[in-house]
């Protein structure tokens, strides 16, 4: 069966005479990506004076009549599922939404269904444009399975591929909240240190010892002490825990994590680059016990995004967003400041 169509003429000037097929049609067509129009001109969807042109390469010809066959998107491989969202923000172009714990981004090995991308197909039926010739939505950026937040998703192609570029140059405002074992030393600084997969085990990063070799990516966490907690080591000021404001200027996977372990902080709960269960704790009672329980016993990494500011890629409008505390992060926050700080 013939997939609808619709069509999009473009004439080359003068000073397009010359330039490659795909980065003409690229510029000439907003709403489509380059790499959407190099697999629409091999898929011979592309005709230039009613011939059908399949080489990305091939140079403009200047008059010349090109015309862009569109299919309507196909149907996404995830099935949509009926499932709550708790919507922050929406529009025709973007959707923002505050993700749970345990709701994993895109289908996966582990996590075939109930994730973000099931639950989006689901609440935007009828309302996704397409996106790379698929009806799905434009995911541009993750936060893991157990982490909670603020998380945004394109609707159409023009606000996926704008999203990106806004991305791509790090102009999106991000900040989130962790729970640290210990406190980090200094209270407030900047880790700058390349991310790569870690050669002992592949699920996990780590940080690059030498990047000048050309390995890993780029990663700069900016991170700044609100609140310690406790205290761990008698004589000392060292505290047990602390609440951290990490600011992202990379957005690398696990980036935070791997940061904050590597300065000997990791997260509270986190079960990848924690090497400890709970916190350390001087002093006794029960807020002592309390605190060492709650940090001891927390289920996933303690990490939430809580802020997320760009410019609406379409409208222009300066938007920000918070999520507040997820119940499980204010509780174990609640039950550390109970911690004594002084023994």
């Amino acid at each position: 069966m013939t997939r609808p169509t619709h069509r999009m003429t473009f004439t080359a000037a003068p000073d397009d005479a010359g330039k490659r097929l795909d980065v003409f049609l690229a510029a000439a067509a907003e709403n489509l990506s380059r790499s959407r129009l190099k697999a629409l001109i091999l898929d011979g969807a592309v005709t230039m004076d009613g011939v059908a042109e399949t080489n990305p390469k091939k140079p403009v010809v200047a008059g010349a009549e090109y015309v862009i066959a569109v299919p309507e998107p196909v149907a996404a491989t995830p099935e949509p599922q009926d499932i709550p969202l708790d919507i922050l923000f929406e529009d025709e172009h973007l959707i923002v939404l505050n993700k749970p714990s345990g709701m994993a981004v895109h289908p996966a090995p582990g996590s075939q269904d109930g994730t973000l991308v099931n639950a989006l197909l689901f609440h935007c039926q009828g309302q996704l444009s397409g996106i790379g010739g698929v009806e799905r939505p434009g995911i541009v950026h993750r936060i893991d399975k157990l982490t909670t937040g603020v998380l945004v998703a394109a609707k159409t192609e023009p606000a996926h591929l704008g999203l990106s570029a806004l991305f791509s140059t790090h102009d999106i405002e991000r900040a989130y909240l962790a729970v640290t074992r210990g406190a980090p030393r200094p209270s407030q600084g900047t880790v700058d240190e390349h991310i790569a997969r870690s050669s002992g085990d592949r699920k996990k990063m780590a940080v690059v010892k030498n990047p000048e070799a050309g390995f890993g990516r780029h990663a700069i966490t900016h991170y700044k002490t609100l609140e310690t907690f406790g205290i761990r080591e008698k004589g000392t000021n060292f505290p047990s825990a602390a609440l951290v404001e990490c600011r992202l200027e990379t957005g690398r996977t696990h980036q935070i994590r791997v940061h904050m372990a590597h300065i000997g902080t990791p997260l509270v709960g986190d079960p990848v680059y924690g090497r400890h269960k709970g916190v350390s704790v001087l002093g006794s009672g029960p807020g002592r016990d309390a605190g060492f329980d709650a940090a001891r016993t927390f289920p996933r990494q303690a990490l939430h995004a809580a802020v997320l500011g760009f410019v609406h890629p379409i409208t222009k409008e300066a938007l920000r967003f918070e999520a507040p505390l997820p119940e499980d992060m204010s509780d174990l926050i609640a039950a550390l400041r109970r911690l004594p700080k002084q023994v």
